[in-house]
């Protein structure tokens, strides 16, 4: 019989013991872990002296509220869409809303107005049409940004073109400007 190349040792071949003593020494280190925790954590900061507090997050004007200057005959007005932003920089939240008549069939016009809410008051009232439904046009979309209003008007380039299917985009703006919202459209920005 030949010998083996490599000896035999005693610690290829695991015995109960080793598994004990591994064991014994796994939990010693799991005891002494929990008994050497770091103190409680202290996330407050202090202020700096500059720092002023924010005033309270008053809720934006809700559109369920108010009653839109809307002829719809027999059926309700839809709020089709609707986005809260500071549009004068006082400090308090506008509400942008676009609705339109709930028919059943076809493409009402919308209209688009913006709500706030006086001081001290939690009655939203509205200031502003910034689209008129007489005015035969639906809002695609639109945004809230830096203060400013954007949205995307669909409307009809003349009479024969069938009032489902608007056939003109415009994109325009409004922003806050003396008192009242202007409207402004980048140039080029109507299209057939």
């Amino acid at each position: 019989m030949q010998s083996p190349a490599v000896p035999e040792l005693a610690h290829t071949h695991t015995r109960p013991i080793h598994w004990v003593a591994t064991a014994t020494a796994l939990a010693g280190v799991v005891a002494l872990s929990s008994l050497t925790q770091p103190g409680a954590a202290t996330a407050a900061q202090t202020p700096a002296p500059e720092t002023k507090s924010a005033p309270a997050r008053t809720a934006p004007p809700d559109p369920a509220a108010v009653e839109f200057p809307l002829e719809c005959g027999p059926v309700g007005v839809v709020v089709k869409k609707h986005v809260a932003g500071d549009l004068d920089g006082d400090g308090r939240p506008e509400t942008v809303v676009a609705v339109h008549c709930d028919a059943a069939m076809g493409t009402p016009p919308d209209g688009m107005y913006v709500l706030t809410r006086a001081a001290g008051s939690d009655t939203p009232r509205l200031v502003a049409t910034l689209v008129d439904p007489g005015d035969r046009t639906n809002v695609d979309g639109f945004a809230v940004r830096d203060g400013g209003i954007t949205a995307a008007l669909l409307g009809y380039s003349s009479t024969d073109v069938p009032r489902c299917c608007p056939d003109v985009r415009e994109s325009v703006k409004w922003h806050w400007d003396g008192g009242v919202f202007v409207r402004s459209e980048p140039s080029g920005a109507r299209s057939v």
